[in-house]
């Protein structure tokens, strides 16, 4: 016991948990991109559409912290062209996705029917955030702050491990509030409402990664 419990000390530093916890709380409960899509999309489409968006955010998020674990997040850091590569695209495709739900609020005033675009909440999910770098960027400056004495890669692992697992649970949160409130707030002024919000919030995240 006395060896594994001096394995575990050396792998781990865990008395560095309870800050980073705090500071994780803090980053996690500040609104952005994945709560806004978590929102719309569990409103309007229910559920298991926003259990999918969910699952989509999280494993892009998590490609992005192996990438920095394994060493490739810094390779990639000090390339700045990649990086600004990816927000391009990043701003490029929130831009789309702010472009598709002001066109269905244009279609809705005119009394037309809304047209469906890019409904694969999975995929919005995934492709929102592997494009953007701020995870990457964040993880670097973020994540190193907290390895304390415990060997680097190991307790990067579970530090990225505890961010993940309680930003998935915050936003389920999210996901199960919003589809029990849909059927309350499936009125044309909330939808309408709803949707000029976010695609506002996508417009101005696509305009933030390239400024």
């Amino acid at each position: 016991m006395a060896q594994i419990t001096g394995v575990c000390t050396v792998l781990f530093d865990f008395g560095q948990v309870p800050a980073f916890l705090i500071a994780c709380a803090v980053v996690i409960v500040t609104p952005g991109v994945d709560a806004f899509l978590l929102l719309r999309t569990s409103l309007r489409s229910g559920t298991r559409a926003g259990l999918l968006a969910l699952g989509g955010i999280h494993t892009a998020a998590a490609v992005q912290v192996a990438l920095v674990i394994s060493g490739l997040g810094v390779v990639l850091a000090q390339y700045p062209m990649v990086l600004i590569a990816l927000r391009w695209i990043g701003a490029g495709y929130l831009l789309y996705l702010a472009v598709s739900i002001t066109r269905g609020l244009l279609r809705r005033s005119g009394g037309e029917p809304e047209e469906v675009v890019g409904d694969r909440p999975f995929r919005q999910g995934f492709l929102t955030n592997i494009t953007n770098p701020k995870m990457i960027l964040f993880s670097l400056a973020f994540l190193p702050q907290f390895i304390g004495s415990g060997e680097p890669a190991p307790q990067l692992a579970m530090l990225a491990a505890l961010f993940l697992g309680l930003a998935a649970v915050w936003e389920l949160m999210i996901v199960l509030a919003a589809s029990r409130v849909a059927g309350r707030l499936k009125r044309p002024g909330v939808t309408t409402a709803l949707d000029a919000v976010c695609a506002a919030v996508f417009l101005t995240m696509s305009v933030g990664l390239v400024v």
